[in-house]
């Protein structure tokens, strides 16, 4: 499955900060769909994700009724993102 969305980069300053995207509504009823097919571990997806030019394998965290997609620091660097960024996220899961 593929999927497409827009969405703000956003930073949890928890003990161990991260940057994040959040899943529109959506989108992420149609990763609920998949997730029993796909889901690790409190409920991970594994995902190829892409922004911009930038592409990474990653897994999509659950949180409440919507999913997270991690930024690792090297994309928002090849990108030139920053906190509140709105950005053009693909997702591609991998089985």
């Amino acid at each position: 499955m593929e999927l497409e969305f827009e969405g703000t980069l956003w930073h949890w300053k928890g003990p161990a900060p991260w940057y994040f995207v959040t899943v529109p509504p959506d989108e992420c009823q149609l990763l609920r769909e998949q997730s029993g097919i796909v889901s690790y571990g409190w409920g991970m997806i594994p995902v190829d994700a892409g922004i911009g030019g930038s592409t990474w394998p990653t897994s999509l965290f659950p949180q409440d009724e919507s999913y997270l997609v991690p930024v690792k620091a090297a994309v928002r660097k090849a990108e030139g993102l920053a906190e509140g960024d709105v950005m053009t996220v693909r997702l591609s899961i991998r089985s």
